[in-house]
């Protein structure tokens, strides 16, 4: 955005705020844009940043973006963080996003994309009960709307910073979600959540990386620790005394450093490891439990997820 500012307007590629008597440095506001699956809680998570103090626009049309970051850098620090919520409804002017997020690259605004999913089952369900159609639906059914919608989102959601599957979370989960990644003072380098899982009950969504423990043998099949979980001692060294268990768990860890140093210079601030076996109950909680605690001690904040434990 190519201007000519009179003095007192805020230059948002320079950083800089013209005044008779000198230059004023500008804070160019951080951003945050929530985007994702109608239905599937953009809205909590607005209210949710409004709450900590973000300032929230909602339904901007894309092309509007840069302007509202212009004007918090001219309100000389009252705007610090702005929270900007996109989607469908923004009809064709969802198309000039991509555009916009460039026009932002190019002057190095701090700008993060959260987006919202929920499987097919949980969004209609959701639909029905409010007896509300899909935005996107026309003379078709719901899952038509949700079909054509993914398919508009889907390299939004492929450039997603965070990704928060809400299929089985409720309000309040939700935001427990959103204050455990945006509640904190200082933003930390990277956030990692290592989550166990069974792939009898399917990958999860949200999943940025997924590892797959079925080649160890299973403590299921052993009488005296199968009513136990991957957080019982005896089970978690029957685990990694499986050979091939340990080194798979330091070159991983080796794995995971590399991709965490490339992720810092990429920019981006949240991973998701999905760690799998057959029913998400002793391998994965076990192999997820140490993975967490060699990521915390490489300086990397690590929440710990175990999805389906005590599922069966």
């Amino acid at each position: 955005m190519n201007e000519h500012h009179t003095d007192g307007a805020a230059d948002v590629s320079t950083g800089s705020v013209n005044e008779p008597g000198g230059a004023v440095e500008a804070a160019i506001p951080e951003l945050v844009i929530i985007s994702g699956m109608s239905g599937a809680g953009r809205s909590t998570a607005a209210k949710c940043l409004e709450d900590l103090g973000w300032f929230v626009v909602d339904n901007l049309p894309p092309a509007l973006i840069p302007t509202m970051v212009e004007l918090g850098a001219r309100s000389q620090g009252n705007v610090a963080r702005i929270a900007v919520v996109v989607d469908v409804r923004g009809g064709r002017f969802f198309d000039n996003l991509r555009e916009s997020l460039a026009d932002l690259d190019s002057k190095q605004v701090t700008r993060r994309i959260v987006f919202l999913e929920s499987s097919d089952e949980a969004l209609v369900r959701r639909f029905e009960s409010v007896r509300r159609p899909h935005p996107l639906q026309g003379d078709g059914r719901i899952v038509d709307g949700i079909a054509a919608e993914r398919d508009l989102l889907r390299e939004l959601r492929g450039d997603a910073d965070l990704v928060i599957d809400t299929s089985s979370l409720n309000v309040h989960e939700l935001r427990a979600k959103m204050d455990a990644q945006f509640a904190g003072d200082e933003e930390p380098e990277l956030r990692a959540t290592v989550m166990s899982f069974g792939f009898k009950y399917g990958l999860p969504v949200d999943a940025d990386l997924v590892v797959d423990m079925r080649f160890l043998p299973n403590p299921h099949w052993v009488p005296e620790l199968r009513p136990f979980t991957g957080l019982n001692e005896e089970v978690s060294n029957y685990v990694y005394n499986q050979p091939g268990a340990k080194e798979f768990l330091d070159r991983y860890t080796e794995l995971l450093q590399l991709i965490a140093a490339g992720y810092r210079r990429e920019g981006k601030r949240y991973v998701t490891v999905a760690v799998g076996c057959t029913g998400g109950k002793h391998r994965s909680v076990a192999t997820a439990e140490k993975l967490a605690a060699r990521l915390s001690s490489e300086g990397v904040e690590t929440v710990v997820v175990h999805r389906d434990m005590g599922r069966e």
